[in-house]
């Protein structure tokens, strides 16, 4: 089992849950290297996963997608500076730790688990994602199980379905349909997600929908002729809207010889990186513990 980690997620949780107030010997906060170290660790512990990788995002103002629609994320926030500097600080820890750790600025860290996905299923290795961002739920096939791990939540692939109302297939043309306010794509105006939802239990994905138009007559929604014709009006928005929330396969990746092979943690590394933190033994003798288990 391949174990793919969306780094951010967790790293944004540990740094609005734990108080700022927890800082290095010069002031800096280190709240959210703090929370993800113990995340991590927690993670190791409970999973023994023998491949790993941890995907982190850089691309918030450069990814692929902000060429193809500018407006894309335009709505967030750049992450203040002493997040960006600790999200520094969380990548060395995790190749500390002796997991492969990836980031790219043209591609996002859910592009990055889905090729990893693909290629190691490729090579009959099924994947657990370990996030709570619904939307890597598309990346899951026979086999691999979505894994909210401070939620203590497993979706396997076929309950995809009944958690979310369509399947993992057509998660991204759900997102294209109703819209993604989080990453500030539209979708179609007036489909909402009960519509949407509505629509891909009648229809297999997006282009099945705009191949027979007429048959959106026939879907239990209100006001379905409303639907159509905005459907019909907004074809273009629909499919420019996928193009952005559809995971990309093929990101040129730069692994090291050892593939994604979890190795043992440099406790050195650590040690130092744990010193210019100024963090006590707690997490110290956690990772001692991992590695003697």
């Amino acid at each position: 089992m391949l174990y793919l980690v969306d780094a951010s997620v967790y790293v944004f949780r540990a740094y609005y849950s734990i108080p700022d107030s927890m800082t290095d010997r010069d002031g800096r906060p280190v709240n959210a290297l703090y929370g993800f170290a113990g995340f991590l660790i927690d993670l190791l512990r409970d999973a023994r996963p023998q491949h790993m990788a941890v995907a982190f995002d850089e691309s918030l103002t450069s990814s692929y997608r902000n060429e193809i629609y500018p407006p894309y994320k335009a709505n967030r926030e750049l992450p203040p500076e002493d997040l960006e500097y600790q999200f520094g600080m969380c990548r060395q820890l995790t190749r500390a730790l002796g997991l492969v750790d990836l980031a790219s600025e043209l591609y996002e860290a859910d592009d990055i688990i889905a090729t990893l996905a693909l290629q190691y299923r490729e090579r009959g290795l099924n994947s657990v994602i370990v996030t709570r961002d619904k939307d890597l739920a598309q990346v899951l096939r026979c086999g691999d199980t979505f894994w909210d791990f401070a939620g203590r939540r497993r979706i396997a692939y076929e309950q995809v379905a009944e958690e979310f109302g369509v399947r993992a297939e057509q998660i991204a043309d759900f997102l294209a349909l109703a819209g993604d306010s989080v990453d500030n794509i539209p979708g179609v105006p007036g489909v909402g997600a009960k519509t949407a939802t509505a629509l891909l239990q009648r229809f297999d994905d997006l282009d099945a929908i705009y191949a027979d138009l007429d048959r959106v007559l026939d879907v239990p929604v209100r006001g379905a002729a409303r639907v159509r014709e905005r459907l019909e009006a907004h074809r273009d928005d629909a499919f420019l809207a996928r193009s952005l929330t559809r995971v990309h396969e093929e990101v040129p990746l730069d692994l090291p010889q050892t593939g994604l092979a979890v190795g043992a943690p440099d406790f050195a590394a650590l040690e130092a990186l744990f010193d210019t933190a100024d963090f006590g033994t707690a997490l110290r003798r956690r990772v001692r513990r991992l590695a003697t288990a």
